[in-house]
Parts: structure tokens; C-alpha cells; sequence
């Protein structure tokens, strides 16, 4: 008999007359908002894992697949981003949009279980982002179905100033690419670095990556944007747009930077992969640690592409968020 797919879930009032005394209205202190290491602006998603034998196909044998594995997990870029980072030891606020749904509930709980604040994050009535994953079993490569509610996008005049000037980095997606852009600028105006999740193409994507310390880009994007297929000759040709660090990842293959006029490639690590959903959000945590640790980029990149490496062996995006000795060890024990 075939084995059933497991899930995980992975006062009263008086008539006599009193006395006539003045009391003086109570001032509410402000509330002061507590400093941390990282604010991160952007997307969150509840994801539906399913591992699949194979990629499905419109005809033939893999047009009808049985799932071998469905787990409901967290994720979405900016939110897993701030996971990893609390993983490694730093203090992470998330501002975003959740829904008020049972998976707007979900999130919100476990980031909060992991110790990001969600204390600014925005709750909008309506369901939550959510995504249909199906990974291959086969090389952990995968396909994102998702949907999110016009309902869900964040304004730039919900970003509370003060959660910049408390924070020491700003990290953003491109999701709300307006909200972005207004928290890169904060940011930056601010003197404190703007890391990036630039995963998609639009009219505003330039205005955004000028607006960064450190623009880091999908594999996709530096040839959709400039045409250019090489990631060095692509790289350079954005760099006549910005003087900064341009990041690009480059999936098994690691990560590659420019910096000032030098190309850098930081090759990736080999494992087995069983999921890489979530291992770019990964890589930006291992980067934003790296970043505020002091490390020069070619250790940064190291660091990170240990940490996507080791999130693609577990099935989910927060899910596979290592701990910082397990990355430590995977980057010793390849060096050594």
C-alpha cells in the first residue's frame, strides 16, 4: 500500500454633587522605540511545500505526481532575511503587512517566536501573502505559485522615521518598491548602510538600486537590466549608474561582487540539496551580519553563501535558517 504524504504545520454614577477640584490632565510619555541592529522593510508569505518526485510535466509520466512530503512553513524575502539575522545574534524589527487571516496570524507569531519585533508591522484586513511551493526531490529546485492582496501594500507614510535612526542597517525587498525606496533614502540619510533584495524588473527598480549602500540582485536581473548575460560585464555596466558595492548571487554557482574596480567571486559550497526556497533570504542575512560585523566583502560573501548552502538541506524558508555555528563550521571546515 503507498505511504500517505506527511504534513507538518509546522462606574456607576451619583446623584450628590461633589466637591469641585482640579485635576491636571495625565501626559503620556512618548513611547521610545527601542534600538536594534536591523530594520527590515518588505515581504512575508506563508509558503505550502510540496516535494515532488520530479518537475511536473503537461504530458507523459510526470503530468500525475503523487506528493511525497507537504509542510507548511513562513517565509517571504525580507521576513526570512530577518530571521537569519536573528538566528546569528542580532536584534531584527520587521516592518511589513500581514494579513488578518489564520496565515496572517501564522506569521505573525512566528516571527515573533524567533525574536524579530513586530511591533510597527502593519495589519491589513484581508488575507495574508501566501505561495504554493513545489520542489523537485531530485536537485531541491523549485516552483513558486504565489498571490498577494493590492490590500497588503505597504505606504511609504506607515514607515515610522524613528525606526530608522534606532536601527544600524536598513534592509529592504522590492516588493513595495515605493516604501523601499523611502526607507533606502531614511537610510541612507541617515549614514547608516542599505542592504537589498532586488529580485524583479519595473520602471522603479533603478530609482531603488541608487538608493542603496549595497544593492544585491537576483541572478536575473543585472542581464534583464543592463543586457549584458556575463555577471562581471553586466556588473560593470551598472556600475556606471552606482559608485557602491553591486552583490549578485548566482545560485549553486555562489556570489559574485564589485567592488570599486574589482571583481570578486565567492564560489558557492556543495551540498545536497533537498529544498532552495529561501536561500537568497539566507544569503541576505548571512551578508547583513557580515556587513555589520566589519568583514570585508570577500568574507561576507563566504559567510553567506555557507548559510544559503546550509538552508537548500532543509525543506522550507525559515526553516532552514542554520545557526551561526553551523555556518562557522561549514566555512572552517572547507577552508581548513
Amino acid at each position: 500500500m503507498p505511504r500517505a504524504p506527511s504534513v507538518r504545520n509546522h462606574s456607576c454614577g451619583t446623584d450628590r454633587a461633589e466637591p469641585s477640584v482640579y485635576t491636571p490632565p495625565v501626559i503620556q510619555a512618548a513611547a521610545v522605540m527601542a534600538p536594534c541592529d536591523v530594520l527590515g522593510v518588505g515581504a512575508n508569505s506563508v509558503d505550502y511545500v510540496n516535494r515532488l518526485p520530479a518537475y511536473p510535466e503537461p504530458q507523459g509520466p510526470f503530468s500525475k505526481m503523487r506528493i511525497q512530503e507537504q509542510a507548511i512553513c513562513c517565509g517571504g524575502q525580507t521576513a526570512t532575511a530577518l530571521a537569519t539575522c536573528v538566528r546569528f545574534g542580532l536584534r531584527a524589527r520587521y516592518i511589513g503587512a500581514t494579513g488578518t487571516d489564520e496565515n496572517g496570524k501564522r506569521v505573525r507569531a512566528e516571527l515573533t517566536e524567533r525574536g524579530v519585533d513586530m511591533t510597527e508591522a502593519v495589519i491589513r484586513d484581508g488575507p495574508n501573502q501566501f505561495a504554493i511551493i513545489m520542489v523537485d526531490e531530485q536537485s531541491g529546485e523549485r516552483i513558486v505559485l504565489w498571490d498577494r492582496d493590492e490590500r497588503l501594500r505597504l505606504r511609504p507614510r506607515e514607515l515610522p522615521q524613528d525606526a530608522v535612526r534606532t536601527c544600524r542597517l536598513v534592509h529592504v525587498d522590492d516588493v513595495d518598491q515605493p516604501a523601499a525606496i523611502v526607507a533606502a533614502t531614511l537610510g541612507r540619510e541617515t549614514g547608516i548602510p542599505v542592504t537589498s533584495d532586488i529580485d524583479g524588473l519595473t520602471d522603479r527598480t533603478m530609482e531603488l538600486v541608487k538608493a542603496l549602500s549595497f544593492p544585491i540582485f537576483a541572478e536575473h536581473v543585472p542581464p534583464e537590466l543592463t543586457g549584458i548575460k556575463d555577471p562581471e560585464r553586466a556588473l560593470r555596466r551598472l556600475r556606471e549608474q552606482h559608485p557602491g558595492t553591486l552583490v549578485v548571487t548566482l545560485g549553486a554557482q555562489g556570489a559574485a561582487a564589485l567592488v570599486g574596480d574589482g571583481f570578486i567571486h565567492s564560489p558557492g559550497f556543495r551540498v545536497t540539496a533537498a529544498d532552495t526556497t529561501g536561500a537568497g533570504d539566507v544569503f541576505r542575512g548571512g551578508f547583513i551580519y557580515g556587513v555589520l560585523a566589519g568583514w570585508p566583502v570577500d568574507r561576507t560573501l563566504r559567510f553567506a553563501n555557507a548559510a544559503a548552502a546550509i538552508s537548500c538541506t532543509r525543506l522550507g524558508a525559515m526553516n532552514g535558517v542554520p545557526a551561526l555555528e553551523e555556518v562557522e563550521q561549514l566555512v572552517a571546515s572547507v577552508s581548513a
